[in-house]
């Protein structure tokens, strides 16, 4: 059986391959390009095969079971990762 990561992995790379299908041929059939259908879709596997990838990578730092890089709700984020990563401690201002 096909564990719920790669389900979830999965999931990700089909969804943004539509999503960029989509929005080619809205662009295509507004005027913005001209592309075409097979060549939107041919051009869509781009940003899905980068999806996956990153979606791969993330397997194994994120959250557990899933292709994400956030943490699961009520767990603590990786070293380095998360809001506390990016925001410096600062005081806020009296007044």
């Amino acid at each position: 059986m096909i564990s719920r990561r790669w389900l979830d992995l999965g999931e990700r790379t089909i969804s943004t391959y539509v999503q960029a299908v989509l929005g080619l041929l809205l662009a295509d059939s507004t005027g913005l390009m001209s592309l075409g259908s097979l060549r939107a879709a041919a051009v869509a596997a781009l940003p899905a095969a980068l999806a996956a990838v990153k979606a791969a990578f993330a397997l194994g730092l994120g959250s557990s079971g899933t292709a994400s890089l956030l943490p699961t709700p009520g767990t603590a984020a990786p070293a380095g990762m998360g809001p506390q990563a990016a925001e410096p401690d600062v005081e806020p201002a009296a007044g």
